[in-house]
């Protein structure tokens, strides 16, 4: 595995494996490596003769009071999980290097954002597409990998995609679970050992509304509030939102039908935490 940390080199570097009629598998992540990413390593690996990550904690999806700079890094680890799972190329760039110049063009995602995450963290999903855009021009992947723990983001992604006519193919891989069911997260580090063990509510919450929905329940409002008395009767957190919508769109339903998405956040003392299920009718 090789390191870099400037755009041009990897440009440069991507270019010519494209000359070479290698195809790229690209997994963008923010670092702090778990076996969620390695994951996405092992399906990228599947399917691509090159394997580049990116691990880039990108300012520019932070708003203000949130912990970009108390974000959990540890390169080195991260550098050694790296290799391990089989990544042909790490791209680790500065923040200076990325964003050398002031912006002449900003982005602004307007659709897919006004419910989930995207109602509390303004902006957020306008720095994931930019930071996305260079990638996507800086590595020139034939396929890119994003876990669906985060679904409201590749559904902005997907998007992206279409929108900007990018060629290349999103491959979404399933959330990676503790045996506890609690989805594998950086910020699970936040979690005291109370906490840890009420969060697996999440998931089993989840759980309870798929099948209420398999079982032919129609009643969005009902599935929902089951799964809200669930989670207040088995955890502290508070909750922030259950929200059962249409996928990838992320619109609000009357009837369930087609592709649907279960999905919940709970803030914790330290550490907010999502979850979802996504349910095809």
């Amino acid at each position: 595995m090789i390191t870099i940390t400037t755009k041009q080199e990897m440009q440069q570097l991507a270019k010519q494996h494209k000359t070479d009629g290698n195809s790229i598998g690209f997994v963008p992540t923010m670092g702090y490596l778990h076996v969620g990413h390695l994951k996405l390593v092992k399906e990228a690996k599947k399917n691509n003769d090159i394997i580049i990550m990116s691990i880039f904690v990108n300012p520019l999806q932070f708003g203000p009071g949130e912990d970009y700079k108390a974000y959990p890094r540890d390169p080195e680890r991260d550098k050694q999980l790296a290799e391990e799972a089989g990544v042909d190329i790490l791209f680790m760039p500065s923040p200076g290097n990325m964003y050398q110049n002031e912006k002449s063009i900003r982005m602004t995602v307007l659709r897919r954002t006004d419910t989930l995450c995207g109602v509390n963290r303004p902006g957020h999903f306008d720095g994931v597409v930019t930071v996305l855009s260079k990638l996507f021009n800086i590595i020139m992947p034939d396929r890119a990998y994003f876990g669906l723990k985060d679904a409201q983001q590749f559904a902005v992604v997907s998007g992206l995609v279409e929108d900007l006519d990018f060629p290349l193919e999103l491959i979404p891989v399933e959330t990676v679970r503790e045996a506890s069911g609690l989805a594998v997260s950086s910020r699970n580090v936040y979690l005291n050992e109370k906490e840890r063990i009420q969060a697996s509510a999440l998931y089993k919450s989840l759980q309870k509304a798929k099948e209420l929905i398999n079982s032919g329940i129609q009643d969005i409002e009902a599935i929902i509030c089951e799964v809200k008395d669930y989670m207040k009767a088995n955890m502290e957190g508070d909750i922030d939102y259950v929200e059962l919508l249409s996928f990838p769109e992320l619109e609000q339903i009357t009837v369930l039908k087609g592709k649907v998405i279960i999905a919940v956040a709970v803030k914790f003392s330290k550490a907010r935490l999502i979850d979802n299920i996504i349910i095809d009718i």
